[in-house]
């Protein structure tokens, strides 16, 4: 049971991290992908791997089993379906678990049902356009890790508190982005 709360620990802390380590690149940036592994694990395989790590990794990696590392993914496309792509993706069997990060524009649902009435079904682009003008739209900034065996963390920033102590966390903030992740590590 304590490896658990490690893990559990540890993905908290990782998505936090990854989460901050996107916005420190400003608003705007496209769809961010990391793998997990865990680290004690990756260093078993790669003892060299100790000397490329900073020390301090490689220390929380030894006090705890659960402790993760993010690996960012190079040439994710700009994709406008972010389902698409999800239903494309694959991890292998060395890869614990998995993050994203996306921007996306928010409004509450009875703004959503006003515009979607105002505007045509087949008019998508107008749609978006018409959300993103809305004056309640929202601007934030979604983290979302999973691991294989279920256990996700989400965090959550938003342009109008943009700051890390405004930043809301929990495991159940985005539930369709955290199934569709974890849809990319079944087997």
């Amino acid at each position: 049971m304590e490896s658990e709360a490690l893990t559990s620990s540890s993905l908290w802390r990782t998505v936090a991290e990854i989460e901050r380590y996107v916005a420190a690149d400003g608003w705007g940036a496209p769809l961010r992908l990391f793998a997990l592994v865990r680290t004690a694990d990756a260093l078993d395989r790669d003892p060299g791997l100790a000397h490329r790590l900073p020390a301090h990794v490689v220390e929380e990696a030894r006090a705890d089993p659960g402790h993760l590392t993010s690996v960012e993914q190079d040439g994710v496309p700009d994709v406008a379906d972010l389902d698409e792509l999800l239903g494309q993706l694959a991890w292998p069997a060395g890869v614990d678990g998995a993050a994203l990060v996306v921007e996306k524009i928010l409004v509450p649902p009875d703004a959503e049902a006003e515009v979607r009435a105002a505007t045509s079904s087949d008019d998508e682009e107008g749609r978006a356009r018409a959300l993103a003008a809305h004056p309640l739209a929202e601007d934030v900034r979604i983290a979302v890790g999973v691991l294989r065996d279920g256990r996700h963390e989400c965090a959550v920033r938003s342009r109008s508190k943009d700051s890390d102590g405004e930043v809301r966390t929990g495991s159940d903030l985005v539930p369709g982005l955290v199934s569709a992740l974890q849809a990319t590590l079944a087997d």
